[in-house]
């Protein structure tokens, strides 16, 4: 019986320019830890530490292909590096961004012309993270995003700022192509804007992703602003996730502060430009500064030493991660079931019918059977005094019931099957809650109706 092939032959990317890369020699692509790699339709990016090789594979392993080399202005002083690729596909726009070790995104396209360059923060970029999600029932918007990860910090851009600004890019340069890129792409480009959290309460961070859009926090007042779920890994957690927020601001002055503060300086240098006038122009440009972190809420941390988490890669949709330890396992991670933790709280499993036609009235009785209920899981906070519900395994939260101080939440022991039972006489989990100041004893609905 012949063998099965899974594989189907795409093409090559054999050429002289690779031996700059190593090239040559057995395991050249595996073994040099500093060569990076990004995956496009018909092409793929090499870079080593100072060298961007773009080739375009062929179906024959003797001809040429497109190849474009890129070698972006790094700093000899810091001793600056390339340190992440990925590639940025817009329509019809397709151009190669690049972090460094000293915290820069430069964005460049094809035929090696430097269209962006902009300071994230201080410090080495491990990953470029490019993602989407369309809007469905769970989600009310869709989100595309490409997140830039650094040690104990993540950094998120909207996809839409990137597009605009490639957009505008397009159009200058058929207004002015006899100009060089590298003069003028600040002016013309401009600041991306893009929000920045620290995430490094549990540790310095080896990995990092954005999720997805999650709830507010609980008994906050809805906003407009939104939420993001971050799973970062490391080697004092093993999984850490966190609540990040778009709003930067502390405090009342601290949102004075930055509003008067760059409105005063702005006032006190142009007069002193009226006063000291000067023909000079200073050659050096000022030194880029970064933004100030948002608020990022720890909601859970996983330790278990000696287990480190090394890498991590997130589903499409966001919902799962696949985690590396450096103990040679793999952890599958179910994102949408991180659960903020709460003091002295209890759980308990339920199962309720969610999604089910209840009984419509008591004369019209239906009896159900075990496929009919969902697995949940009651939370009691009675710090907070409510329960909430979540649907298992990643469903989300439900609903959320006050829970009156004093109260306790019990469930029937577990009880062993009749030889003369009905099987279809299925007696789901139940939550119950007691009242100890007023004896009241009350049961969760089965139904969400």
């Amino acid at each position: 019986m012949a063998r099965r092939n899974h594989t189907v032959e795409l093409g090559y990317i054999a050429c002289d320019d690779l031996s700059e890369l190593g090239a040559g020699k057995e395991g050249w692509l595996v073994d040099n830890l500093n060569l990076l790699c990004a995956l496009d339709t018909h092409s793929i990016a090499l870079a080593n530490r100072s060298t961007v090789l773009v080739l375009e594979w062929s179906n024959s392993s003797d001809a040429d292909g497109y190849r474009t080399r890129i070698r972006p202005t790094l700093s000899p002083i810091e001793a600056e590096y390339i340190s992440a690729v990925e590639w940025l596909v817009f329509d019809d726009i397709r151009v190669l961004a690049l972090g460094t070790s000293c915290g820069y995104l430069l964005i460049y396209s094809l035929g090696g012309d430097l269209v962006h360059k902009q300071l994230v923060y201080p410090g080495r970029i491990l990953k470029l993270r490019v993602r989407g999600t369309n809007r469905d029932l769970k989600e009310d918007a869709s989100s595309e995003e490409v997140s830039v990860v650094m040690p104990g910090v993540i950094a998120r851009f909207d996809g839409s700022d990137i597009q605009s600004m490639l957009r505008r890019w397009q159009e200058t340069q058929t207004q002015f192509w006899d100009l060089k890129l590298e003069s003028r792409h600040i002016e013309n480009s401009g600041r991306l804007p893009y929000q920045l959290w620290n995430v490094s309460k549990y540790g310095s961070s080896a990995d990092a992703a954005i999720t997805g859009i999650m709830p507010p926090p609980l008994m906050e007042v809805q906003s407009s602003q939104r939420y993001y779920c971050a799973v970062t890994i490391g080697h004092d957690a093993v999984i850490s996730a966190f609540r990040l927020s778009e709003d930067r601001s502390r405090s009342l002055v601290g949102a004075i502060l930055s509003k008067v503060v760059p409105a005063t300086f702005s006032t006190i240098a142009s007069l002193s430009k009226l006063i000291w006038r000067s023909d000079q122009k200073s050659e050096k440009r000022p030194e880029p500064k970064p933004q100030p972190f948002a608020r990022a809420s720890p909601l859970t941390c996983l330790k278990d030493h000696p287990r480190k988490g090394e890498k991590l890669t997130l589903s499409p949709s966001g919902t799962l991660a696949a985690i590396t330890d450096s103990l040679g396992r793999i952890l599958l991670l179910d994102t949408q079931a991180l659960v903020v933790g709460y003091r002295d709280a209890n759980c308990l499993f339920v199962e309720l019918l969610v999604n089910k036609e209840a009984t419509v009235s008591s004369s019209s009785y239906v009896e159900h059977v075990k496929s009919d209920y969902c697995l949940c899981l009651a939370i009691h906070a009675p710090r907070k005094g409510i329960v909430e519900v979540w649907q298992m395994r990643t469903g989300p939260r439900l609903f959320t019931i006050p829970c009156t101080k004093g109260s306790k939440m019990l469930q029937p022991t577990y009880r062993f099957e009749s030889s003369a039972a009905s099987p279809s006489a299925y007696v789901p989990l139940e939550v119950f809650l007691l009242n100890g100041d007023s004896g009241q004893l009350s049961v969760l609905s089965r139904s969400l109706k």
